[in-house]
């Protein structure tokens, strides 16, 4: 029974002799293999050190960079608005009557005082002929009281009488004369008449509307400025705007009126400015976006506005300084289609990274190379809106 298990044992000895010897084998072979890198027996650790320049230190990482430049920018508020015409108005009829002309068509401009709508007015005439034959008989009457009262015929009171008859019949026959003239409706100004809302035969009164007509130029560009910035306003500034019927075109208004009042709803000030309109483009009721200019540094610096970095606390900015990265913090002031102003934390002329922010760290070292300007940055608009905050 014992040499049965004996003669079972001697078997397994010489296997686990095996992995013993190929346990230490590889434990030897690690161990060469990191003594050998160390000691810069292998060509990958040469090249690495090579790269980075010295043992330890990182390689300068590209970065795209530009200058901070100086430039005149503009301080200007943005706000939206509509525009309106100058002078528009609802004509309604003095008297009442039926339509019997239409004397305009719509669209059509006119001069002021133009007749446009016509009341029938045959009863009022009628009524006038009758007012003529009382004032010529209270003619008569006085005439002949007069006579008398220079020979003592008649008294006093009876030429008072006469004298004021007469008076009442010529202010009655003037009534009608006026009553006969507003049966023509004219137009109040120069201007283009709009939309009509009557038709021949159409029986109107006092109340009832008849056309539209406003002056088309020039109109006038209504927006409402917060109050914050009512110490900006004033008139003869210029104002931009931009209406969606004509993409890329950009109309040149000025201030004209500016409410004394602020709008208690939502604290704001009207400003109207003028703005030419000779090819009728602006129409009354168009939707503008609108740059109110309220001041002027001739000597800004100002930088790309994808060299800023905006954290939840502060503004940001690398800079390159030494070839090594320098993070500022920055105060920004105005800006605009792709540039910012810079109130605090960068001088003209240096550096400033634009590509790459993301991977930037203090003290970096950094191979900047300068970022190809587009087709049409030479002729970035200056800065104009302050940023929102």
């Amino acid at each position: 029974m014992t040499n049965g298990l004996a003669e079972r044992r001697e078997p397994l000895q010489p296997k686990r002799r095996g992995v013993a010897v190929a346990l230490g084998l590889t434990v030897l072979l690690v161990v060469l293999a990191l003594g050998g890198r160390r000691l810069g027996l292998f060509g990958s650790g040469t090249s690495a050190n090579a790269a980075a320049g010295a043992p330890g230190e990182m390689p300068p990482m590209p970065v795209d960079v530009d200058t901070a430049r100086r430039r005149s920018v503009v301080d200007a508020v943005r706000v939206t608005g509509r525009i309106e015409a100058e002078q528009a108005v609802e004509l309604r009829p003095d008297e009442q009557g039926r339509i019997v002309a239409l004397l305009f068509e719509e669209g059509q401009s006119v001069a002021a005082g133009t007749p446009l709508v016509r009341i029938d007015d045959a009863l009022l005439r009628a009524q006038a002929e009758r007012s003529i034959a009382d004032r010529d008989l209270t003619r008569q009457q006085l005439a002949r009281i007069r006579r008398l009262r220079a020979d003592n015929a008649a008294s006093p009171a009876d030429l008072e009488r006469v004298e004021a008859a007469a008076r009442s019949a010529e202010a009655a026959l003037g009534v009608l004369q006026l009553q006969i003239e507003r049966s023509t409706v004219r137009a109040p100004f120069a201007g283009v008449v709009g939309q009509r809302f009557v038709s021949r035969g159409d029986y109107v009164t006092t109340a009832s509307r008849l056309l539209t007509l406003q002056t088309t130029d020039p109109q006038r560009a209504v927006i409402e400025v917060p109050e914050r910035h009512a110490s900006q306003l004033r008139r003869g500034q210029p104002l931009d705007f931009t209406v969606a019927s004509q993409p890329g075109r950009t109309f040149r208004a000025v201030v004209e009126f500016i409410d004394p009042v602020v709008q208690p709803g939502n604290r704001t000030i009207v400003v109207k400015a003028k703005a030419p309109n000779r090819d009728r483009q602006l129409k009354a009721g168009m939707f503008i976006e609108a740059r109110l200019a309220t001041g002027t540094r001739a000597d800004a610096i100002v930088v790309p506005e994808d060299a800023v970095q905006p954290l939840r606390t502060a503004n940001v900015i690398w800079a390159v300084v030494g070839g090594k990265a320098s993070r500022r913090v920055v105060e920004l002031g105005t800006r605009s289609q792709g540039v910012v102003e810079i109130l605090k934390g960068v001088e003209a002329g240096e550096l400033v990274v634009v590509g790459g922010l993301e991977r930037m760290a203090e003290g970096m070292p950094v191979a900047p190379r300068p970022r190809t300007p587009a087709p049409d940055s030479a002729a970035a608009p200056p800065a104009s809106a302050p940023p929102k905050p």
